[in-house]
């Protein structure tokens, strides 16, 4: 198989033992299966209850009005306790993170069962949204559309299944590596259920100045821009520049140290990030958009899942 490997990447690898991978977009073939494959020929195939465990951890997706609002929950404990997202009136009075979106997506869930609520039930401690193209068309599109101009990408794209994630939290004791493997071990296993060939969504870096996050937002730009068939820009109106120092300038080690861990994580994986950032003011963050084509995953990561997401199988 052919990989090409820009410049940028090997000299991230030199200065990091975490080696960031930013492969370009090919045909590949796991264990038998070319991925990506047209959506027709790609009917989706049944997920079990339990999408992984490891220990008294299980990862699986919410099947009850009350789990999502559980989720909600901790996803507000986590943006507005935590850090530093504004609640309105509204998420201030249910102590919940919730909008529109809430609704049509699925919730992917990491369960403690060992940690038991008042209720008497298993502890939600790790949840990530998951929005499907098909579900996203017949209602309001994507959420990250509200930053990023992603209709031509789409249009680029159009024989591609997409899948938006978003949502992304953990409570403080659980952002372990257990925890991240079953989170990463549960969209896997929806991505191959649902023939998904692209995953996007908006990652961020805490803080609403640009110029205080000029290193890793720099970073991204020089090392980590898609090429032009993957390329979204941010919104006109809501753009903020990234490339905020010349290339030259930038410091590889303390960068990579800026970058929060899940930024990282997708980096790592094989994703590509969009031109141009935009503030967030309520959430308190300066968001970028991750782009992550199925095929472009490092070959590493889904030997390490398992082609059908069989290595944490419950």
């Amino acid at each position: 198989m052919v990989k090409r490997v820009n410049a940028a990447s090997q000299q991230v690898q030199r200065v990091s033992a975490a080696i960031i991978a930013l492969p370009a977009l090919s045909q590949r073939v796991f264990g038998g299966i070319r991925l990506p494959m047209p959506k027709a020929l790609r009917p989706a195939l049944p997920l079990p209850e339990s999408l992984g465990r490891i220990g008294a951890l299980e990862v699986r997706l919410a099947v009850t009005p009350r789990e999502v609002k559980k989720a909600q929950k901790l996803r507000y404990k986590v943006f507005y306790e935590e850090m530093s997202a504004i609640p309105d009136v509204q998420a201030q009075l249910s102590r919940r993170d919730r909008d529109g979106f809430d609704r049509i997506c699925d919730h992917l869930l990491v369960i403690d069962h060992d940690t038991r609520t008042a209720a008497g039930e298993a502890a939600i401690v790790g949840t990530y949204r998951l929005l499907r193209q098909q579900v996203a068309s017949r209602h309001t599109g994507f959420y990250s559309a509200s930053e990023f101009d992603i209709g031509p990408l789409l249009e680029r794209h159009d024989a591609l299944n997409f899948l938006e994630l978003g949502r992304s939290c953990v409570l403080k004791p659980y952002r372990t590596k257990r925890t991240v493997e079953l989170l990463w071990h549960g969209i896997w296993s929806y991505v191959r259920s649902h023939g998904i060939d692209v995953m996007v969504g908006c990652a961020s870096l805490e803080g609403t100045n640009p110029d205080a996050l000029a290193l890793p937002l720099s970073f991204l730009h020089h090392h980590a821009r898609a090429p032009a068939e993957w390329s979204v820009s941010a919104l006109p109106h809501r753009r903020v520049a990234m490339d905020r120092l010349p290339e030259g300038a930038i410091d590889m080690k303390a960068a990579l140290k800026t970058l929060p861990p899940l930024i990282k994580g997708y980096l790592r994986l094989g994703a590509y990030i969009g031109d141009g950032a935009v503030v967030d003011r309520q959430f308190g963050t300066t968001d970028v958009l991750i782009v992550l084509p199925v095929a472009s995953i490092n070959e590493r990561y889904v030997n390490h899942y398992g082609v059908d997401a069989t290595r944490y199988a419950a």
